[in-house]
């Protein structure tokens, strides 16, 4: 037993750097296969390979250091020491360029970037370690002169890395975007010319809106156009009134999926910002340090092949010749994915190279169904296995998640409302009804359509996850009590309406479920976890029965009667599941009344979920919203992006300026409009025309 031990040691030692240097290479072929992947893909095992290889890399390639450290020969010119030594002693700098990570991936999460300090000081120690191996050991020159290149390439790359996170870094980012101090005009001049000169007049200044000047058909160039605001929301900054006009005649005058193009272009932008080496690979000097890491590469692999004698292993030279391979195969497909990058496609615009915005998310929504969740609870030995493990809630999460895509009739209906709702602010110079627009959850939509006095105790009285949950169940009871109503002809012809609700329902209470941190504050969790606790023991009573029929569990819901529901429940539990039926009693009332219909419910209702999923996202902030961007993105997060495009946001203001000039002007045009009519008009009537005009006028602005 101890000779087979010995042997495993023996054998181990021999080869632990080896496979620490293999595993090192390899860990950054994943990076930089799958680090851009996950920016549109939603796939777990591309997020759990990259977190994994992004977690292990530093570690694996810190050990590998640490041993070659270790292993230094005492006297380099020892006639005894062992040529293998010197040889891999020479993989040191090739550890030093995996530690510099690949152009695809430099932050797994926004906090990586805030960490910036720590790589800094990592840089520094190890790459103290790795020089200080240089100078002490390697008693053949040539290896030396060979390792110089690789080790300017390594360290090339390390620097690069970690000056991106910390441009990448929020505080730095908000830095950059900060103008200058502007103290304004000189009063104290303007004071003294004004006692110098009588009839000295105060002139305002001018200031010009700044226009997009591209051409109107290359989406790239205006997604890049439009980013140049993102930073400054993303950075919690705010914009003028100008910016705010041209973002909406930009975004407003386009379809929904032109819209939707745009912001995804945006998106695609920001995840390259801040998470890969964009902000200093697509630079000029970017170029000029890509070349100079990929040069030093090829020279060390054609010097080590022409001027090396190989008195040594036969598997180390393998090894040797696999890093020199590895390194400049992975600064060729570095290159291949800038070329194909949209910084670059950027760069071809100017030459009047028209491109198309590709794939830069998902485009995905994933839905979450509490009655089909809590149908499928049961209470089995592997139910008890995973509390033991403590990963029950976890697991059951994820296995009761479900995907589909996002089609091109609900990116219309969410365009086409949030575009009605910013013609309401554009002509608008008061904060305060901005606010007002934005504080809509399903209440706008309701009093449209006259049913906000029966209706408003599901929407503005009560919080907004309380309200979520009441117009989830409500969604799903109405839908299945059509579909045994009317038959499968109400699938047919109302699908637009009723998809859409139960999808935007689902999606919604997935964000609950899953990321509450992006949803308004609230107690959400503690009555979704009420609710399911309620709903799973009224379905296991009626086991038999409905077994886990969906359409029969919800008929159940649908028949029970809520009239003592406030003196039973009061405030015992915080549990909404047949707060949940009431509200769904009422919706399918309000078919029966006139002008009403099965359409128009279902229209209304889809639309109320519209509200709410725009009052979810502008009061989400910036911050989840990026750290959505490394999953594959978020529908949540498009949204807030057009809504701000649209003007519907409070990170804009107005310029006091910009009104005086603006009144000024608008006051002129009247008069003279005025004039040409050569009527004799009272003061009111001065007045009221004033007023008709008064909005026509801002609207041109």
């Amino acid at each position: 037993m101890s000779t087979f031990s010995e042997t495993v040691i023996e054998i181990w030692n021999e080869w632990e750097i080896r496979a620490l240097l293999l595993l090192s290479l390899l860990l950054q072929v994943i990076l930089i296969a799958l680090g851009s992947l996950r920016k549109r893909s939603t796939r777990i095992w591309i997020r759990f390979l990259v977190w994994s290889a992004y977690m292990s890399a530093d570690l694996v390639a810190t050990v590998a250091l640490g041993i070659l450290a270790r292993n230094i020969g005492g006297n380099p010119g020892n006639k005894n020491s062992n040529p293998s030594d010197s040889l891999q002693l020479f993989w040191t700098p090739f550890l030093i360029l995996h530690l510099g990570g690949p152009d695809t991936i430099t932050a797994y999460s926004l906090e990586d970037n805030e960490l910036w300090p720590r790589h800094f000081l990592g840089l520094l120690v190890q790459t103290g370690i790795a020089f200080y191996v240089f100078v002490k050991s390697w008693g053949d020159t040539r290896l030396k002169l060979i390792a110089i290149p690789v080790f300017i390439a390594g360290i090339i790359k390390y620097g690069e890395r970690t000056w991106v996170l910390r441009t990448s870094s929020t505080k730095c980012i908000r830095h950059r975007l900060l103008s200058d101090p502007d103290p304004g005009p000189d009063y104290a001049e303007v004071m003294r010319k004004k006692q110098l000169d009588a009839n000295f007049k105060l002139s305002p200044r001018k200031v010009f809106p700044q226009r997009y000047d591209g051409s109107l058909f290359d989406h790239l160039s205006q997604a890049y156009y439009l980013f140049n605001r993102l930073k400054y929301l993303f950075a919690d900054l705010i914009l003028g009134y100008y910016e705010r006009q041209d973002c909406h005649s930009m975004i407003s005058n386009k379809s929904s999926e032109e819209a939707f193009e745009l912001v995804e272009g945006e998106l695609g932008l920001l995840y390259d910002v801040l998470y890969t080496k964009a902000t200093i690979v697509y630079s000029r000097y970017g170029f000029l340090l890509r070349c100079s890491s990929f040069s030093s590469s090829v020279f060390a692999m054609i010097s080590f092949a022409i001027f090396i004698e190989h008195p040594y292993s036969q598997v180390d030279i393998s090894v040797t010749y696999l890093l020199l391979v590895g390194a400049i195969a992975l600064e060729v497909y570095a290159f291949v994915l800038l070329i194909l990058s949209d910084w670059t496609k950027l760069w071809l615009v100017t030459y009047l190279i028209q491109v198309r915005i590709g794939k830069r998310w998902s485009r995905t929504m994933f839905k979450y169904n509490l009655i089909k969740f809590c149908l499928r609870k049961q209470a089995t030995m592997w139910i008890r296995f995973q509390k033991i493990l403590g990963i029950e809630e976890v697991v059951e999460k994820h296995l009761n998640v479900d995907c589909q895509d996002v089609d091109a009739e609900l990116q219309k209906l969410i365009f086409q409302q949030l575009k009605e709702r910013s013609e309401n602010i554009n002509s608008l110079f008061d904060v305060n009804s901005c606010k007002k627009l934005l504080s809509y959850r399903g209440d706008c939509v309701l009093d449209k359509m006259n049913c906000l006095e029966l209706l408003k105790w599901s929407t503005i009285e009560v919080e907004f996850d309380h309200s979520l949950l009441l117009w989830h169940i409500a969604t799903q009871l109405c839908y299945y009590e059509d579909v045994k109503r009317l038959g499968t002809n109400y699938l047919e012809t109302l699908s637009k309406y009723s998809n859409i609700s139960q999808c935007l329902s689902d999606y919604m209470l997935y964000l609950l479920v899953m990321y509450p941190n992006m949803l308004p504050k609230g107690i959400g969790e503690i009555r979704y976890r009420d609710t399911c606790s309620e709903a799973t023991r009224f379905f296991q009573q009626r086991r038999r029965k409905i077994g886990t029929k969906i359409d029969e569990a919800c008929h159940e819901l649908y028949e029970m009667d809520t009239d003592l529901l406030d003196d039973v429940k009061g405030d015992a539990t915080k549990s909404v599941l047949f707060y949940g039926c009431r509200l769904a009693k009422q919706l399918q009332y309000l078919e029966s009344q006139k002008d009403w219909g099965c359409a128009k419910k279902w229209d209304m209702i889809s639309k109320v979920w519209v509200e709410l999923l725009a009052y979810a996202a502008v009061n989400c902030g910036w911050r989840e919203h990026g750290q959505q961007l490394r999953r594959g993105g978020e529908l949540l997060t498009h949204v807030c992006l057009l809504m701000a495009h649209l003007g519907l946001s409070e990170q804009y203001q107005i310029k006091k300026e910009y009104f005086r000039i603006s009144v000024d002007r608008w006051l002129e045009q009247c008069s003279r409009m005025y004039k040409k009519r050569n009527n004799v008009c009272t003061g009111l009537g001065i007045t009221g025309f004033l007023i008709v005009n008064f909005n026509r006028f801002v609207m041109n602005q």
